[in-house]
C-alpha cells in the first residue's frame, strides 16, 4: 500500500500519487490523499480549447483567454479548438453561439476544430456528448469512485445549516457514501430519485504547477462529496469539462482565474478515471478603471459593441494581448502575426490588467493609420456618405478631406465629427470662451479688418483657388503686411476662418472649406458654413464691445454695494 504508483500516459503532465489504492465498489474505503501535478519534459502535440457558453455576448475577458490559446496553439504548432458549453439549457441559445463564433472570427481567431468545421474528437457541443458522460459516470460508479445519493433537497439543506452551526465548510456530510447494497437497492425499488457523487478523501492536499502562477494547492477536507450527475441525467459542469478535455487529448488549458477552483474536482476525475491530466494555466481578471471586476456598468464589455462602435479586430487583439502579456520590451504595437512570433505563456502576468478605453481607442488610431491610404480614404468616404455628410457623387473631396483628418481620427465612427467639425463655424461660442481671450485682445480687431480687405477685393479667394501653395505665398506677404508671424499671425487667422482655436493644419483646413463651397461635395444637412457666410458673420463682430467684456467680466458680475 505505501509504495508509490507514478500514473504514466502523459507527455505534458505527470501526477504523484501516494497511496494509490482503488476502493472495491462495496467496502466503501476512505483514504488520504496526496497529490502533486507537475510539467513534464519533453514535447507531445500541444491541443488548446477556448469552450464559450452560449448564454451571452462574448466579454472581452473571454476574447482574450481564447486569443492567449489561439497564440500558444499558433506558436507551437499545435491545434486551437472551440468547444462549446451549452449544458445550461435554459440559458443557452442559437443566437448567441452564432454571434460568440462571428466575434471570434471577425478577430481573425480561427481554430482548427470546432462544432461548424468538425474534427475527429467531436461532437463539440456538450449538449450532444450527453452518452459519453453517462458512459463515464458508470464507470466511475462501477469502480466504487461515484455512488449514489438519494438525498432529498430538504435533508441536503438541513446538512448545511448544521454545519454553518458547528462553524464547519458545508460539505456533504457522506450519509450515503457508506451505504449498503440492500439500503441502495431497496432505495431504487422505490423509483427515489439519486444524483452521482464523487468520493473525495477524507484527508490529504493537491498540487499543481500553474503555468502562470507557479505552485497552487488545495486541501481535501474542504471540499465533501460533490455531485457529477444530477437526478435529472443530467452532468455537472466539472465532470463534462473533465471528460471533454481528456477525450479530446487537450494538452494545456489556458483558461480565466475565476476557474482555478474547479481544478481541484476535475484533478481528482481525471484520476479515478486514469485520464493523464493537461497543464493549466490559469489568466488573471481583466479589471475596471478603479481595480473592480469589469463590468457593463463601466460601459462597453462585449467584443460585437466594440464592433459596432467602429473598432478594428486588428486593435482589439494588440490591446487583448497587453492586458497581461508583453514581450519584455517597450514595443506596444503588434500584428496577429507578430504576437503568433513572441508570444510565450511564461510572460503572462499574474496580476489583474486593467481595462483602459482610452488606450485602445488611441491603439484603434494606430492601427487605422497603418492602412494603405487608398483603403484609409475608401473607409472615410463611404462613412461620409453612409451618413450623409457627403454627396454620393463626390470622390475628390474625400481624398482631400481624408488626408486632412485622418491624423486626428481613431476610429472610423470619428471621422462624422471630424468633417462636421471642419465644416462648421462657430466663432461666436470661440470669441466668448476664456481660452480665447489672449488671441481677442492681442488686436484680433485689425486682423479681422484687413482679412476683411483681402475677401472682398478677391484676393483671399483666388489665393485659394491656387490651393496650398497659393495659400502659402498669400499668408507670408498678408503676415509682412501686419508685422505678425508665427502664433501671433495664425492663433487670429484660425479663429477669424475656422471659428476654432485648434484644429488640423490651417492651410489645409481653409483650402479644403474654400473647395467645399465651390465643388458641392457636401450635403445641405451637413451644416457646412461657406466662406461667404463666415464672412458676412465676421463683418458683423463688434470687438470694441467684445473686448471691454472680457477685460472687465468681475466688475459687470459684482453688484453696487447698498
Amino acid at each position: 500500500m505505501a509504495a508509490t504508483t507514478l500514473l504514466m500516459g502523459s507527455p505534458w503532465l505527470r501526477m504523484r500519487l501516494l497511496p494509490d489504492v482503488r476502493p472495491a465498489r462495496h467496502l466503501h474505503l476512505r483514504r488520504a490523499f496526496s497529490a502533486r501535478a507537475s510539467v513534464a519534459d519533453g514535447a507531445g502535440p500541444v491541443r488548446v480549447r477556448f469552450a464559450p457558453s452560449p448564454t451571452g455576448n462574448l466579454h472581452v475577458g473571454g476574447a482574450r483567454t481564447a486569443l492567449f490559446n489561439y497564440l500558444f496553439a499558433r506558436s507551437k504548432g499545435g491545434r486551437f479548438v472551440l468547444r462549446i458549453e451549452d449544458t445550461d439549457l435554459e440559458r443557452s441559445t442559437k443566437q448567441s453561439e452564432e454571434a460568440v463564433l462571428a466575434d471570434l472570427s471577425w478577430l481573425g481567431l480561427d481554430w482548427d476544430e470546432g462544432p461548424d468545421v468538425g474534427g475527429e474528437f467531436g461532437p463539440y457541443r456538450q449538449s450532444e456528448r450527453n452518452s459519453l458522460y453517462k458512459q463515464y459516470a458508470e464507470k466511475l460508479l462501477d469502480s466504487g469512485a461515484v455512488y449514489r445519493c438519494f438525498c432529498s433537497n430538504e435533508e441536503l439543506e438541513q446538512m448545511k445549516e448544521i454545519a454553518k452551526q458547528r462553524q464547519l465548510p458545508p460539505v456533504y456530510m457522506g450519509k450515503w457514501a457508506a451505504a449498503s447494497d440492500a439500503e441502495v437497492q431497496q432505495e431504487l425499488e422505490k423509483g427515489t430519485p439519486y444524483t452521482y457523487r464523487f468520493r473525495v478523501p477524507n484527508e490529504g492536499s493537491l498540487k499543481i504547477n500553474d503555468l502562470i502562477r507557479g505552485e497552487v494547492s488545495w486541501n481535501l477536507d474542504t471540499l465533501g462529496d460533490f455531485v457529477i450527475m444530477r437526478s435529472n441525467g443530467q452532468p455537472v459542469y466539472n465532470f463534462c469539462v473533465t471528460v471533454d478535455d481528456a477525450t479530446m487529448q487537450i494538452s494545456h488549458v489556458i483558461r480565466a482565474e475565476e476557474h482555478l477552483p474547479n481544478t481541484l474536482r476535475q484533478a481528482l476525475i481525471y484520476k479515478a478515471l486514469g485520464f493523464p491530466m493537461p497543464s493549466f494555466a490559469h489568466v488573471s481578471l481583466i479589471l475596471a478603471p478603479d481595480k473592480s471586476k469589469l463590468s457593463k456598468r463601466h460601459g462597453a464589455t462585449s467584443v460585437g459593441q466594440y464592433k459596432e462602435m467602429g473598432y478594428l479586430p486588428q486593435a482589439m487583439v494588440n490591446y487583448l494581448a497587453l492586458l497581461g502579456w508583453g514581450d519584455g520590451t517597450e514595443n506596444e504595437f503588434f500584428t496577429i502575426d507578430d504576437l503568433v512570433e513572441k508570444f510565450t505563456i511564461n510572460r503572462v502576468n499574474k496580476s489583474g490588467a486593467v481595462f483602459d478605453a482610452t488606450k485602445l481607442k488611441w491603439m484603434n488610431g494606430q492601427h487605422l493609420r497603418t492602412f494603405p491610404p487608398d483603403e484609409l480614404i475608401k473607409a472615410f468616404e463611404d462613412r461620409w456618405k453612409a451618413t450623409g455628410i457627403l454627396q454620393e457623387s463626390e470622390s475628390s473631396f474625400a481624398k482631400e478631406a481624408a488626408e486632412l483628418l485622418k491624423d486626428g481620427i481613431d476610429l472610423i465612427t470619428d471621422a462624422d465629427a471630424a468633417l462636421s467639425n471642419l465644416l462648421s463655424y462657430p466663432l461666436h461660442v470661440t470669441l466668448s470662451s476664456d481660452e480665447a481671450k489672449p488671441v481677442v485682445q492681442d488686436k484680433i480687431s485689425e486682423v479681422a479688418s484687413a482679412l476683411i480687405s483681402a475677401y472682398d477685393s478677391g484676393e483671399l479667394t483666388q489665393a485659394l483657388a491656387e490651393g496650398r501653395d497659393g495659400w502659402q505665398k498669400w499668408v507670408k506677404g498678408f503676415g509682412k503686411s501686419l508685422k505678425r508671424k508665427g502664433k501671433s499671425l495664425f492663433m487670429p487667422l484660425r479663429v477669424l476662418l475656422t471659428g476654432k482655436l485648434h484644429g488640423p493644419d490651417m492651410g489645409g483646413s481653409i483650402t479644403l472649406i474654400h473647395k467645399a463651397g465651390i465643388c458641392g461635395a457636401v450635403t445641405p444637412q451637413s451644416n457646412f458654413v461657406n466662406l461667404d457666410e463666415r464672412f458676412r458673420i465676421l463683418k458683423e463682430v463688434d470687438w470694441e464691445s467684445l473686448v471691454k467684456e472680457q477685460e472687465s467680466p468681475a466688475e459687470s458680475a459684482v453688484p453696487a454695494a447698498s
